[in-house]
């Protein structure tokens, strides 16, 4: 994204009608010209935390799916300018579609996952989470401190290069792992 990886997470949060499931509509709001797509792996807290230390943060994972944060960019880029919170540019109903949740026996094999988007077939983005600038240890350790997790909390991770711009009529595909989780969405206006 061209910017200099922070020394914490950054943190934003979407409301709850920002969900959407495999085989649903991403609905693009007329108030932005530029949205863009950027797959994550999403990780469901099933228990209660806070506080968690980094050694124990991933068994408060219960499953991982794959999503896509969807954003506004050229909203997202006023707010910046403005010094403003990117709520809005990442709020939108329909801007976090997640694909199926898979229960995962270790913890620790979500850091070695390829997670891969498509849209309308052509490849935008591929990488593994073994490359994410903080681990999911680390991000459920840094989330716990700031405040309380609760079972069924959504914590998308980050994203891999190749974010580009959606558009009416798209279809798009994401997956984690070989075929752990996968999502498909329709766009529309």
């Amino acid at each position: 994204m061209n910017s200099k990886p922070a020394d914490k997470p950054v943190v934003f949060l979407k409301p709850r009608s920002s969900l959407l499931f495999t085989n649903q509509t991403i609905t693009l709001p007329p108030s932005s010209e530029n949205i863009h797509h950027e797959v994550e792996m999403v990780l469901l807290i099933g228990k209660k935390c806070r506080s968690v230390p980094v050694t124990s943060a991933n068994k408060m994972i219960e499953a991982v799916a794959a999503g896509i944060d969807v954003t506004a960019r050229d909203i997202q880029a006023d707010a910046k300018k403005n010094g403003l919170p990117w709520a809005l540019s990442k709020g939108f109903d329909t801007f976090a579609p997640v694909g199926n949740f898979a229960k995962i026996s270790n913890q620790n094999n979500i850091q070695h996952l390829d997670l891969s988007v498509t849209v309308n077939g052509e490849i935008r983005q591929s990488g593994n989470t073994s490359n994410m600038l903080f681990s999911t240890a680390e991000i459920i350790s840094y989330l716990s401190e700031q405040f309380t997790l609760y079972p069924g909390d959504l914590i998308f991770t980050g994203t891999p290069e190749g974010v580009s711009r959606i558009k009416p009529g798209d279809r798009i595909e994401a997956k984690l792992g070989n075929n752990l989780s996968t999502l498909s969405v329709h766009v529309s206006s």
